[in-house]
């Protein structure tokens, strides 16, 4: 950034009565800060902002997760209260946690699969027909329509192979 801008900047901030107050720092470097709801000199009302100046200036320089989950919440106003640096200690030392549950689990199954490559592959089950069939489980259906007593169970339709049907 040159002079002039900065200039232009620091000059833009004291006629806007914009108060720039920094609430927290990161391990990388970045500056948070918070500018409160304020009128400009037209007497218009300009919301509350939350700024983020990152330590590394150039836009090519910068990657996701240069910037704390916790800040990124408090950028986006998901969380009313910045993060303090315990809370960021803290949330790391549980994603650490969670990292090496996830890295013994996937072991387990690992050795898990390979015991059960030794073990007889699963019998397979052939099954006729659908559940939801009023034949499912019996034989199956015949062309010929069945009754015994109370049930009638239809003769199912099949097509002719009679290609000349129309002749």
């Amino acid at each position: 950034m040159g002079w002039s801008q900065r200039l232009f900047g620091a000059l833009r901030r004291v006629l806007s009565k914009e108060v720039k107050e920094q609430v927290g720092t990161d391990r990388f470097g970045n500056k948070y800060y918070y500018i409160p709801e304020y009128k400009n000199w037209r007497g218009q009302t300009i919301r509350e902002k939350r700024i983020v100046e990152a330590a590394n200036k150039r836009e090519i320089d910068y990657e996701v997760g240069d910037i704390p989950t916790e800040w990124e919440a408090w950028i986006r106003k998901t969380r009313k209260t910045p993060p303090t640096m315990e809370e960021i200690m803290k949330n790391e030392k549980y994603r650490e946690e969670i990292q090496m549950k996830s890295q013994d689990f996937y072991e387990k199954e690992k050795l898990l699969q390979e015991s059960n490559k030794e073990l007889a592959p699963p019998v397979q089950t052939q099954i006729k027909g659908h559940a939801s069939a009023p034949y499912f489980g019996k034989e199956e259906p015949s062309v010929a329509p069945t009754s015994t007593g109370k049930t009638f169970q239809p003769g199912s339709w099949m097509p002719q192979d009679d290609k000349g049907h129309n002749q």
